[in-house]
């Protein structure tokens, strides 16, 4: 069920975005440019299936967001940014559904 709805997800951002110009560069730029333009700085990060890096940006304030994907090769483009982040408190899933 979690996989099919992050797909979902997934694939309704693909669609929101894929008129737009992906923005990409070297991963090192990327991160120094929004720290410097935003103040923002890594919050959490997963690896893809494929290998690439998702980082999730934020403020301290948590006022800006963003979303950067990173191919093993090191080129990192922007997928989505916002305002209003929030940290979640987590809650544990049961391992056996």
């Amino acid at each position: 069920m979690w996989k099919t709805l992050a797909l979902s997800a997934g694939l309704a951002l693909m669609a929101s975005t894929a008129m737009a110009q992906p923005q990409c560069n070297e991963h090192k730029q990327v991160v120094e440019l929004l720290a410097q333009k935003y103040k923002e700085a890594p919050v959490a990060s997963g690896v893809t299936n494929n290998g690439g890096l998702v980082e999730v940006l934020s403020n301290a304030k948590g006022g800006t967001w963003t979303i950067i994907v990173t191919t093993p090769q090191g080129v990192s483009c922007l997928v989505a940014a916002g305002e209003g982040w929030r940290i979640m408190e987590q809650i544990a899933l049961d391992p056996e559904a």
